[in-house]
């Protein structure tokens, strides 16, 4: 037992051999708890950046409006024979260019042929009727009462009126000859495409039956269909871009004009003539989209425009209402 006190007390002792440690450790200074700033100006500057973040981009949308809702349009030339007959050319084919004036079907003309043939002989003999019956009246009128009677003259002088109209009938029935005849050939009244071309060589043309259809070049353009929440930052002449499904350029535009009604269905009228209203009322109300029709103005190379294709449409309100 006194060993062992006597080496703690030989441990309590410095090296020097005469300095006694203290039995409790030196007191430190106790750490003050300190507030974190970097973590808030973190989360302050995050949240000024979320907020500037909406705030542009419900600007951008405000003031640039766009849909994904929008349809390439164009018009389509239907092209009815106005004579009847059967088909005897066809130079055309399906998705065919043609160009206006040229010729896309021919329907067999012989019969317009005698035809016409026919209405310039008639023509020739009422020409010749007409001017032997004014001959006739002619001489009449200047021949004395005493040698013809003032009854005779008026007869001969309705006779050669007579004639005469038959003679005018006669160039009609001609002119209509010859328009029958130049309506066995059909050609293209504008720059286009043929499509879905379904007349066959040697089939049988009926008058007012749609045989070839041609997809007017010159006459496309965009329908977006626009939120009518929307309608009140878009005018005419605000320029537009057009993102086309399945292509990366950009198709530049303007709005030409903006559509002034769509169909109401509580506006049909029932048996009796009034409105058929809906009773069912929903608190949540879906935006009408109203039609904004978008002129073309630059096509990229290499995009092919298609009725029917879907397009994004964004509209810059902000590049007109500057210039105002």
């Amino acid at each position: 037992m006194v060993e062992v006190e006597g080496k703690r007390k030989r441990d309590n002792t410095d090296g020097d051999g005469g300095t006694v440690r203290s039995a409790k450790p030196p007191a430190r200074d106790t750490p003050r708890p300190h507030i974190r700033v970097i973590p808030v100006l973190i989360t302050l500057a995050t949240v000024a950046l979320a907020a500037l973040l909406g705030w542009a981009m419900w600007d951008a949308y405000m003031g640039a409006p766009w849909t994904r809702d929008g349809t390439v349009r164009v018009y389509v030339v239907t092209m009815a024979p106005e004579v009847t007959g059967r088909i005897v050319e066809l130079p055309v084919a399906d998705n065919q260019f043609v160009h206006k004036g040229d010729l896309l079907m021919v329907i067999d003309p012989t019969n317009y042929k005698i035809a016409v043939s026919l209405a310039e002989a008639a023509m020739q003999q009422a020409e010749a009727t007409a001017q032997n019956a004014a001959r006739e009246a002619k001489r009449r009128q200047e021949l004395s009462d005493l040698a013809v009677s003032a009854e005779v003259q008026q007869t001969f002088q309705a006779s050669a009126l007579a004639a005469e109209a038959q003679h005018q009938q006669a160039v009609a029935n001609l002119d209509q000859a010859r328009v029958n005849l130049e309506r066995t050939q059909i050609r293209s009244p504008v720059n286009g495409w043929v499509t879905n071309l379904l007349a066959q060589l040697g089939d049988y043309a009926n008058v007012g039956q749609n045989e070839i259809s041609i997809v007017n070049a010159d006459s496309f353009w965009v329908d977006g269909y626009f939120e009518e929440t929307n309608l009140g930052s878009i005018h005419e002449g605000d320029p537009a871009e057009i993102k086309l499904m399945g292509y990366s350029p950009i198709v530049r535009g303007h709005v030409g004009s903006i559509a002034r009604g769509i169909n109401v269905p509580n506006a049909q009228p029932a048996e009796a003539g009034l409105a058929s209203v809906n009773p069912i009322f929903t608190w949540v109300r879906l935006a009408q989209r109203i039609p904004v029709r978008i002129s073309i103005d630059q096509v990229p190379d290499g995009v092919r425009l298609v009725a029917g294709m879907t397009a994004t449409v964004q509209i810059d309100s902000r590049a007109n209402r500057s210039k105002r």
